[in-house]
């Protein structure tokens, strides 16, 4: 089997496009690799890069953005409303295919080491390859983000896990580390009430919703702190949004883990939740990239007798009526199809 990683890093940069384009540029130089795209936000101040490819191919790539990152960029002259601690601001590899997780934490340690040593940028490990409990959350260790940096730096417990222990006012600080896939994945409904979309999100995300009494208020525990109640789906986030383009509203869902809860499951608890509030679900939409084992985990589950790989996609984009909007070209949506 082919090993495919993907990557998405996060630059401090969505304004100049000569900037964003120089970065992308020394990624699609990299042989073995893929790049898939490069989506700026002004407002952010942002841009989130996505490549694919073999481990070393990876690796190499995002330690030669992270390098034209710090030549290029300046975290001193940075404003964005968007939370960040430096000009390559978190560096994620997600194993996608014929790669295991571990594999993807000695990619991160790897490439942390190197822009360590090599670019003098303090990193810190993050996720899957966190080096200690507290720094696992990506919010934990942005606190205080660049402006607070030079201090933060000063506190032993925030000793970066590779590079110098010493502010490097024009670049910052990375984050790297490893997650799982995520897949944005939309159901539609046969209604724009985006009260009732919410509502269902409410029911299936895994945080739930606030327990309230008989007149409206929460409640709370021995602690003082809020009680949820969770949501049906583990691994599931999701709130109700409305789809303007075509007037529908949607149940906007991020599967934080597909093999925990995968787009079969979603979908088809969507349904059920849907139909006790008088509506349907009646297709969805897959943005940007999904690995090709969810559409063949939803293959399976609608006709089990299947096993041709190219007709358990067919039964997933037709059962799943993930053309229902646009047409759904595998080719394009499917990782494993890129390269």
């Amino acid at each position: 089997m082919t090993k495919i990683v993907e990557c998405v890093p996060n630059f401090s940069e969505g304004k100049n496009i000569k900037t964003i384009n120089a970065v992308s540029g020394v990624i699609n130089a990299v042989s073995g690799v893929k790049l898939v795209s490069a989506e700026p936000d002004k407002d952010y101040n942002r841009t989130v890069v996505t490549f694919l490819g073999n481990p070393a191919g990876v690796a190499e790539a995002a330690f030669q953005a992270t390098k034209k990152a710090a030549e290029l960029i300046d975290m001193r002259q940075h404003k964005g409303e968007h939370p960040r601690m430096g000009a390559t601001d978190v560096v994620p590899f997600v194993p996608v295919s014929g790669v295991t997780t571990e594999e993807c934490v000695k990619i991160a340690h790897t490439f942390g080491e190197r822009v360590g040593r090599e670019l003098g940028i303090p990193i810190y490990l993050y996720e899957e390859a966190a080096t200690r409990p507290e720094r696992r959350n990506l919010s934990n260790i942005r606190k205080g983000e660049y402006e607070g940096l030079a201090e933060k730096l000063k506190d032993p417990a925030w000793k970066p896990d590779y590079g110098p222990a010493e502010f490097n006012p024009k670049s910052g600080a990375t984050v790297t580390g490893v997650r799982t896939f995520l897949i944005a994945y939309n159901v539609n409904l046969n209604t724009n009430d985006v009260k009732l979309a919410h509502e269902i999100a409410l029911r299936i995300r895994e945080s739930g919703r606030v327990k309230k009494d008989e007149k409206g208020k929460p409640v709370l525990d021995s602690e003082g702190k809020k009680i949820s109640i969770p949501g049906t789906l583990k691994a599931v986030k999701a709130m109700g949004v409305l789809l303007e383009a075509h007037n529908i509203a949607q149940v906007s869902i991020n599967l934080v883990n597909y093999q925990t809860t995968s787009l079969h499951v979603a979908f088809e608890e969507v349904k059920k939740q849907a139909a006790t509030l008088g509506v349907e679900a009646t297709g969805s939409e897959i943005i940007g990239l999904t690995p090709k084992e969810a559409l063949l985990m939803a293959g399976r589950y609608y006709l089990p007798e299947l096993s041709a790989e190219e007709h358990l996609v067919e039964v997933a984009i037709e059962k799943l009526g993930l053309s229902q909007l646009d047409q759904f070209d595998s080719d394009k949506k499917v990782i494993e199809y890129q390269l």
